[in-house]
């Protein structure tokens, strides 16, 4: 279980200088400043809304105190970004809700794919089943993500929103293994049955002398 010590390296498709690891308590003003200096689009694609800084000050404090765990990209000392993993309440049908940041500085690195990959990995060594996700429906980074996880998403009441089942390896972005065929088998068992007559061969004298 990951924990607020442990970094996690990333590579990325432009150079970069973060690393990625659980949110700590004590590290509230971090993500605090982080959500407070999404930009305008930012703040509504997350929130479905353009809400006002108190909002967003007391949303962050809530989500800290409340267990939520959040993986935070770090540049420089500064969380750039943010994956939130909050708890399913008590209701039947209610699922575990995952939600994403970036700030426009980091975006284009790869820095949005890196936390949905780790949050995801997280919330399967917890031992969720399923994730609910929702983003504003004008998000198309996000939404694209979303589906590559495997997530369905719908809209309504301006978002989009739809659940990853991490039980199915395609939709928890794991890589199918590649298939073995007929004819793969077959060269191996031949190359096997070659390599093991040549050695018995010459171990009996009757390979070629060098």
């Amino acid at each position: 279980m990951l924990d607020a010590a442990t970094t996690i390296a990333i590579s990325t498709r432009a150079p970069a200088r973060g690393h990625v690891r659980v949110l700590a308590a004590r590290e509230l003003p971090l993500f605090r400043d982080h959500l407070l200096r999404l930009d305008r689009e930012s703040r509504r694609d997350r929130f479905n809304g353009s809400l006002d800084d108190e909002w967003v000050a007391r949303y962050a404090e809530k989500s800290v105190n409340t267990g939520t765990v959040i993986l935070v990209y770090f540049e420089d000392g500064i969380v750039r970004g943010a994956a939130e993993l909050h708890q399913a309440d008590l209701s039947p049908d209610s699922l575990p809700e995952i939600a994403f940041s970036v700030e426009s500085i980091v975006r284009r690195k790869g820095v949005g794919s890196i936390l949905f990959t780790k949050l995801i990995a997280k919330a399967r060594s917890m031992g969720y089943a399923r994730l609910r996700i929702t983003t504003g429906a004008q998000n198309d980074a996000m939404r694209a993500l979303a589906n590559k996880f495997g997530a369905h998403l719908s809209f309504r009441h301006g978002e989009s929103t739809g659940v990853i089942d991490l039980r199915d390896p395609m939709g928890a972005g794991v890589a199918p293994q590649p298939k073995t065929s007929a004819l793969d088998v077959a060269r191996a068992v031949a190359d096997y049955n070659r390599a093991y007559w040549g050695l018995w061969l010459k171990l009996a004298g009757w390979g070629k002398s060098s």
